[in-house]
């Protein structure tokens, strides 16, 4: 089973039905459903997901939402080690995206899919979008 590491944008993409991104986040989710893949997200998608939803939802909704995502993804602690890893490494301009490429290789996940791949270009592991990673299983 292939350990796949998302980024917050697909998940967000997922549960807020962002179009054109919306199908392509429900393929991904649909084949760890289905046991196909495995996928992790870091506890900062958490909370950041949060926040989002709750621009658009009330808690009582989003932590309804949040809790059923955890059944599907295995998350990911944020720790010092990760934290000290992102602030010392000078290839991520993005901290956030450091912090995430970090929980990923601390993780031993094997890929990960985002929707910014430039995001990630400095990446030792593969990065894909949803759209890119569908297509390479079917």
């Amino acid at each position: 089973m292939k350990k796949v590491f998302i980024d917050t944008n697909i998940v967000i993409d997922l549960l807020s039905r962002r179009e054109p991104f919306f199908e392509e986040a429900a393929g991904l989710f649909s084949l760890a459903d289905r046991k196909i893949i495995s996928l992790s997200v870091s506890s900062l998608t958490i909370a950041n997901t949060s926040y989002t939803l709750l621009r658009q939802t009330n808690s009582k909704e989003t932590k309804t939402v949040l809790r059923k995502l955890r059944l599907i993804v295995d998350i990911l602690p944020l720790d010092d080690k990760v934290v000290g890893l992102a602030l010392n490494d000078e290839s991520f301009t993005d901290f956030e995206d450091g912090l995430q490429y970090f929980t990923a290789i601390e993780g031993n996940k094997e890929i990960i899919i985002t929707r910014n791949l430039n995001d990630f270009k400095n990446s030792k592991l593969p990065v894909m979008t949803a759209r890119q990673f569908l297509k390479s299983i079917e």
